[in-house]
Order: structure tokens, then C-alpha cells, then sequence
């Protein structure tokens, strides 16, 4: 069931689209900013709401690698993997960073502290390796900064 909050919200989405269907992108993640990850009856429910099938919806929600499917850490961290990070020292803070979490991608600490998700790019290649935590950016890592970055972090 949505709460009267998404509801306002995803009425507000809809009435900028043509369509219905259109808005489900920002209604997952209406959605999502209010419950963490679209669980199975999330997803439902949104559906129902759109006049689309669960299937439809979900498919889109699979697509997107920033719409979670399943319970996710406080904080999600994004690894860029792509050819610039990866010449530039990714594989180092990556096995770094396994090592201080204790996880791998597309895993949670046990604490619920931090997920660990791969991204193909985060758009500051003349400055890699490059992760983000939630909405932050951090440039030109080395294994030596991560420690103290991760600390920011509750």
C-alpha cells in the first residue's frame, strides 16, 4: 500500500507526463526514498497505481542500477569499473575496500552500514579512480584515503 506522501508525490509525476506509465521511473523512486528499496509489494502497489503490470514495472526497475530490488546499507557505496578507473588504480582500492567492509559487490556489511554496488561510469574520469558514497564524490582515490573516508559514514 503507498502512504498519502508517495501518493501526493507520484500524483504530482504523473501530471507531467502524457501518460500514466510514464512516471513510473520517478514513482520507484518516490517510493524508494521513502522505504529504502522497492520491495515485492512496493512494487505492486505502484503498479496497481500506474494501471501497468507488475512485470512491466518490474522490468523497468531491474533495468536501472540505482532502483534497489532487495534491502540495501545506510549508505551505497558506487565503485566506477570502468576503463579509466581501472587503468588508474580501481583494482587496488576495490581489494581495499573488500578487505575494510568485508564484502564484495552487491553486498551488505552485516551492520547494515554499507552496500557495494559497481557503476560503469560516474563521470570524473580525468580523475580516477572515483566512488561515491550516497551523494558524494570522491576523486582521485588511494587505498590510504579510503579508512578515513568510510569513518564519515554512520
Amino acid at each position: 500500500m503507498l502512504s498519502p506522501d508517495e501518493i501526493r508525490k507520484i500524483n504530482h509525476e504523473i501530471a507531467l507526463v502524457p501518460v500514466r506509465k510514464a512516471a513510473c521511473i520517478e514513482a520507484l523512486k518516490i517510493v524508494q526514498q521513502h522505504r529504502g528499496w522497492i520491495s515485492d509489494d512496493s512494487l505492486r502497489a505502484i503498479a496497481a497505481y500506474l494501471e501497468m503490470s507488475a512485470e512491466e514495472l518490474d522490468s523497468v526497475a531491474t533495468f536501472y542500477n540505482l532502483i534497489f530490488r532487495k534491502p540495501v546499507g545506510r549508505n551505497i557505496i558506487l565503485m566506477c569499473d570502468s576503463i579509466s578507473c581501472y587503468v588508474m588504480g580501481y583494482r587496488e582500492v576495490y581489494e581495499k575496500l573488500q578487505v575494510l567492509l568485508n564484502i564484495r559487490f552487491g553486498e551488505t556489511t552485516p551492520d547494515a552500514r554499507f552496500t557495494l554496488l559497481p557503476n560503469a561510469c560516474l563521470g570524473s574520469c580525468d580523475h580516477a579512480p572515483v566512488l561515491m558514497i550516497n551523494e558524494d564524490t570522491y576523486r582521485g582515490l588511494t587505498i590510504e584515503k579510503l579508512e578515513e573516508i568510510l569513518q564519515e559514514y554512520k
